[in-house]
């Protein structure tokens, strides 16, 4: 597990050395050959963008626009698991107004200093951006409203830690809304890693009802995994919807 972590925690510092360079999708190495349509900021509606720093534009590295399935509203408390350059934790922020706040948590010291520097930037003040993994976030039990991610989840060596995470910081109803890469169920895990690596997002992807699994095992209610788009052969980008039961 150590070793898939520090890959990954390489592959996104180097993306942040280079803001966007040729990093490509989640790291590179992964989907067709126009990875701009199926991973990065071209899946946001330009009009979301408005106000974002070019500098978390070019770093966004997932499948999906997390803020816009969450349905965040004015006054929430929004995560973001793997928050990068910061570009969904400006959005949410954005979207939760002034009575909200966004929080962020990485591992990655360069991704951080860029976020926070993104953050300062776009001149967003109710965003907090933490170290740490998503298998051990630093949040307290039931702080946040809503836990979103952008092909992040994917690249845990520890699923089921992550997902029992997410139950633990949620409030009582709280919600899941993520963007994620996700198997069709009758793929193995050895012909996931055929299609591409595990930093890249491929390898490392849960199938669909392997989601819809450890979502029920953590607690989780009304889940749902809905695909979006194709990102390789039996590869897809991916809606999860999830809820925290009332107490």
């Amino acid at each position: 597990m150590s070793d898939i972590r520090e890959q990954v925690r390489e592959k996104y510092a180097e993306a942040a050395r280079q803001v966007g360079g040729d990093a490509g999708c989640c790291g590179g190495g992964c989907g067709p050959s126009d990875e701009s349509q199926v991973f990065g900021a071209a899946l946001y509606d330009t009009s979301e963008l408005t106000g974002i720093p070019v500098e978390a534009q070019l770093v966004s590295l997932g499948c999906g626009n997390p803020t816009a399935v969450a349905d965040l509203r004015e006054g929430e408390r929004v995560l973001d698991l793997g928050s990068g350059g910061g570009i969904d934790v400006l959005l949410s922020a954005k979207r939760v107004g002034p009575t909200g706040f966004a929080h962020g948590v990485d591992m990655t010291d360069e991704m951080l200093d860029l976020a926070r520097a993104n953050a300062e930037r776009a001149g967003a003040t109710n965003v907090a951006f933490h170290k740490g993994t998503i298998e051990d976030l630093p949040l307290e039990d039931a702080s946040v409203d809503v836990v979103i991610s952008n092909c992040v989840v994917n690249l845990s060596p520890d699923k089921p830690a992550v997902l029992s995470e997410v139950f633990r910081v949620l409030v009582p109803g709280g919600r899941v809304g993520i963007s994620d890469v996700v198997a069709e169920d009758d793929l193995t895990p050895e012909q996931r890693a055929e299609r591409g690596s595990y930093v890249g997002c491929i390898a490392g992807a849960l199938s669909r009802q392997e989601y819809l699994d450890g979502l029920a095992a953590a607690g989780f209610v009304d889940t749902a995994v809905t695909f979006t788009h194709q990102v390789a052969d039996g590869m897809h980008g991916a809606i999860v919807h999830a809820r925290k039961p009332e107490a």
